[in-house]
């Protein structure tokens, strides 16, 4: 069984819907036309130039190819991370913090995932390891992004407690275990909702795609329980190893809150 091909009207028709939200979205006032238009042409373009790249790499199987395009996935998951945030570090430090969570996270789990628990031959194949290490860098990134946004701006926002909590002799640890606990959660959020619905409320898109591919149903399921649980262990140590650089980036060795480390990238009072 062959999945059946989209022809360019099929997917224009697709399009169309987008359209017709725009539209609404206009009359509406909601101002999401404008993201709307940026968001399909993005997806559009970047994922026909990752199929032709995807092409070329199943033709031209080699480590130093993979090590390259996961490298580029990884630079442009840490700049994602960083526009997300109300509130990013200045400079390279939040691109950094975000990029090497991801890295020590992501790029563990799909090795151990690769050489591991798949354990295909070569560990490298690109049809293994770029959908994988894209499932994880994706959620992951994410997660990361949120719990990074959350613990940035409750400390904005609660820097008078927190002050007072280091006056009264706390370390920067203690008086910041809440909001860092908040930010994990936070970030830790979607995921956990996902897995709690998958298979009532939604099939996850890997499994749909096997089963569309013609694949045995539960060889999908086996295969979705392997992937749900190898993003929910990156997300979390992702989330954490960043979570941690940016309380330490937040927090000078003398348990100082330093909040000019901070800049404003949304609406709101400059820090």
């Amino acid at each position: 069984m062959h999945v059946k091909p989209l022809s360019p009207l099929d997917l224009t028709l697709a399009a169309s819907l987008l359209l017709l939200l725009g539209i609404l979205s206009w009359r509406l006032r909601l101002g999401l036309s404008k993201n709307l238009a940026i968001a399909a042409a993005r997806t559009t373009v970047q994922l026909l130039l990752i199929g032709h790249v995807l092409k070329l790499l199943f033709a031209h199987v080699h480590i130093v190819y993979m090590a390259l395009i996961s490298l580029v996935m990884l630079a442009a998951a840490g700049r994602e991370v960083m526009a997300r945030q109300h509130r990013s570090l200045r400079g390279i430090q939040g691109w950094l913090i975000g990029s090497g969570a991801m890295f020590l996270s992501s790029f563990t789990v799909t090795l151990l995932a690769l050489l591991v628990i798949i354990g295909n031959e070569p560990w490298y194949a690109p049809q293994y390891a770029i959908p994988l290490l894209g499932m994880l860098l994706g959620n992951t990134m994410s997660g990361v992004a949120l719990a990074m946004d959350r613990m940035t701006e409750t400390l904005w926002q609660q820097r008078r407690v927190i002050e007072q909590r280091l006056l009264l002799g706390q370390t920067a640890a203690e008086a910041a275990s809440e909001i860092r606990r908040q930010a994990i959660r936070a970030g830790m959020m979607p995921n956990l909702n996902s897995m709690a619905t998958a298979g009532l409320v939604s099939l996850p898109g890997m499994m749909t795609g096997q089963i569309l591919g013609g694949s045995s149903p539960m060889d999908a399921v086996h295969y979705q329980i392997l992937i749900m649980f190898l993003i929910c262990a990156g997300t979390g140590f992702g989330i954490v190893a960043a979570i941690r650089g940016v309380e330490r980036r937040l927090f000078d060795a003398r348990h100082r809150l330093r909040l000019d480390v901070l800049h404003t990238t949304g609406e709101g009072g400059e820090p």
